[in-house]
């Protein structure tokens, strides 16, 4: 049994099964818990008008537990949309690095994160002071398309050379990168671009690399020769140079049309 069920709280009110996607618990004047089928994703605890049940695995982080009114929003449709027409991949940045208390409130968006099957398995990789040495473990795995992309080869030169080139050809003038591995790769995308949302509010800019997550592509099980304490099973599936932009935008770009079609 996974939930803890409280008969003196509980108004039998029959909530908590209306949200049970997975028929685990049924109503006798009180709730209970059928068998072993839950798989800890909340709705029943989040819905409870009486706050009857809870997690047995949340147990001790009962301050993560927020009241909220359902019925008020807490962030306006306009304001986030002028939030997101704002963002812009940005390559420039100052010299200043990111402490580990501003990273732990960007992963408080990933936190929050919805996840396939509520696996809740995203990792996160910080890379600072081994970002070189990683950058160059990419490049042998990489090389291979090095004739085919020219950022590769660029890339090869760089590291033979830094005075090749004036910035970097993979993290231009980026000091930090984000790497997030999972067993699925929306959940470690959704999990990243909320994080990135957090890091524009927070006065961070930053953008995403698909060279670097090509190394997972090429030769995974070689990546992970890097990685030794996560799961081999998880994948690299985003790359993300963060930092303190150098330059700031005045205005919004058009984009293409989106096509959508309702059938």
């Amino acid at each position: 049994m996974k939930l803890m069920i409280y008969g003196e709280k509980c108004i039998g009110c029959g909530q908590c099964k209306s949200v049970c996607i997975r028929d685990n618990i049924e109503i006798d004047e009180v709730a209970y818990e059928t068998g072993s089928n839950c798989f800890e994703c909340g709705h029943c605890m989040a819905i409870c008008p009486s706050g009857a049940i809870t997690l047995k695995i949340f147990k001790g982080h009962e301050d993560r537990i927020v009241d909220y009114n359902s019925k008020e929003s807490s962030l306006e449709y306009r304001d986030l949309l002028e939030f997101l027409k704002r963002r812009r991949s940005i390559r420039w940045f100052k010299k200043k690095k990111i402490g580990k208390d501003v990273f732990n409130k960007l992963f408080e968006g990933a936190y929050y994160s919805p996840s396939a099957q509520n696996e809740q398995d995203v990792e996160f990789v910080v890379l600072d002071k081994k970002l070189n040495d990683f950058m160059k473990h990419v490049y042998d795995i990489i090389k291979v398309e090095e004739e085919e992309f020219f950022r590769i080869k660029q890339l090869g030169e760089y590291l033979k050379d830094s005075s090749s080139r004036k910035y970097h050809p993979l993290l231009w003038q980026g000091h930090q990168l984000i790497l997030t591995f999972s067993t699925d790769k929306t959940s470690a995308v959704i999990a990243n671009t909320r994080m990135e949302l957090l890091a524009y509010s927070l006065g961070l800019g930053g953008f995403y690399s698909l060279f670097i997550l090509k190394a997972d592509e090429i030769d995974h099980d070689r990546l992970m020769e890097f990685f030794p304490q996560i799961d081999k099973d998880k994948h690299m599936y985003s790359a993300f140079i963060i930092g303190y932009p150098k330059k700031t935008y005045k205005r919004t770009v058009p984009h293409k049309d989106i096509n959508v079609k309702y059938m």
